[in-house]
């Protein structure tokens, strides 16, 4: 089980070599890239979002809708190969869904989560307003917000290098129930 964390520029050289099953796209729509060969229509997640906290005009801000979207999509994601999470940089959106793929199945490990990440990848910032959200649909009660706040100040990047990542836990995605089935849209 190994979740991959790239920018976009990469992204189809990560898909090529690593072979992912599943792929996660979180740029804005105009940005949307190609699907790339090997990744099915059903296996390549598209969250037309943009790198904001805070709603700013002609800029579409991540929601309560994108993050359960996401949570069900990693939910079906079974761990036998990689998954490959990217966005523009590969530093604040790509990150923010690699930490809710790493606590997804480890609840209350959230510090540990954070720990990793940040030491596998210090130039990692996670999308706040995604992480607030994750922690809300996940119901961690402020677990998972503390745990990204504890990361600290990442080192200055312009672009992200690949970032292979392991979760702490295996998936238990047979009794597993959806975040889109649990809430009220």
């Amino acid at each position: 089980m190994t979740i991959y964390v790239c920018n976009m520029l990469e992204m189809p050289w990560h898909v090529q070599t690593l072979r992912p099953s599943h792929l996660v796209s979180l740029v804005p729509q105009k940005q949307q890239p190609p699907a790339p060969r090997g990744i099915t229509a059903e296996r390549h997640l598209r969250l037309e979002i943009d790198d904001i906290a805070e709603p700013f005009p002609g800029y579409v801000l991540p929601d309560v809708y994108h993050i359960a979207t996401l949570v069900d999509f990693l939910m079906g994601w079974t761990g036998e190969q990689p998954i490959l999470l990217h966005c523009l940089a590969g530093i604040s959106r790509s990150m923010a869904a690699a930490l809710i793929a790493l606590t997804l199945d480890a609840e209350g490990r959230e510090m540990e989560a954070a720990r990793s990440l940040r030491y596998a990848a210090p130039h990692a910032k996670p999308n706040a307003r995604m992480i607030a959200l994750a922690d809300d649909v996940l119901c961690r009660q402020g677990r998972l917000i503390e745990a990204c706040r504890q990361m600290g100040s990442a080192t200055r990047a312009a672009s992200g290098p690949l970032v292979r990542l392991s979760p702490l836990a295996e998936p238990r995605r047979s009794t597993a129930v959806g975040a889109m089935a649990t809430m009220a849209i």
